[in-house]
């Protein structure tokens, strides 16, 4: 028996979750900007009170660990590790486009199609990598500028579906036939419980003092312009 929390805050949508035994038994929902700052730990407690879960009776957090928003990234992340530690209880960590990919999976039924997550890393960049329909890895996580040219090798070849809020900026430059675009997909706790029991069942745990989260571009502090 395995009751997980499942905290999701890479993008501007930040959630919260309880699974038991990768089955969904609570969840909370925020789709304001910048909300996980604030509102993180209200979600945890209405999760926790919904589902009726005192501490004690959780057995781990799980949480996304990136790519996405630098700060929500933060947050999310310590947010979990301070649970952890406070209860002795392990921590386990989802790549956010893992969790875009399987999302995204369930209104696709060509088993032969590529799955292409994708999240805005501004300007033209994207986060994203490429799995099969099994969610097997074809391609790695990396920060990727678009063009047209972008993916051409999978397309070529492949129907490619793009999925997540970094599609809808994928379709304005990839204009192949074979590109198929699912950009209303966010990543959300009540599916990165599900994922993470699997994590559970492996025993595949971070360690919860070094962990940090998977930033993939160093965070850049730009300093006001001289008027």
């Amino acid at each position: 028996m395995a009751r997980i929390l499942s905290l999701e805050s890479s993008t501007h949508v930040c959630s919260a979750a309880i699974h038991q035994d990768g089955k969904l038994v609570a969840r909370c929902e925020m789709r304001e900007p910048r909300s996980a700052a604030s509102q993180l730990a209200v979600m945890i407690d209405s999760v926790m009170k919904e589902s009726a879960t005192q501490p004690h009776m959780l057995n781990a957090v799980v949480v996304a660990s990136g790519p996405g928003s630098y700060t929500g990234l933060r947050i999310g992340v310590a947010t979990a590790k301070g649970i952890c530690f406070a209860l002795n209880i392990p921590l386990i960590a989802i790549n956010t486009l893992d969790i875009v990919a399987m999302q995204g999976k369930a209104f696709i039924t060509d088993t032969n199609a590529l799955l292409c997550p994708m999240l805005d890393a501004r300007r033209m960049e994207v986060y994203c990598k490429v799995v099969d329909y099994n969610l097997n890895e074809v391609e790695s996580t990396q920060a990727k500028i678009l063009d047209p040219t972008s993916f051409a090798d999978y397309l070529e070849h492949n129907t490619v579906y793009f999925i997540g809020e970094g599609a809808a900026k994928c379709r304005t430059v990839i204009t192949h036939p074979n590109a198929k675009f699912l950009f209303e997909v966010v990543p959300q706790a009540s599916q990165l419980g599900e994922l993470g029991y699997q994590m559970w069942l492996q025993q595949n745990f971070e360690n919860v003092a070094t962990f940090e989260p998977y930033y993939l571009k160093d965070f850049l502090i730009r300093k006001p312009t001289a008027s």
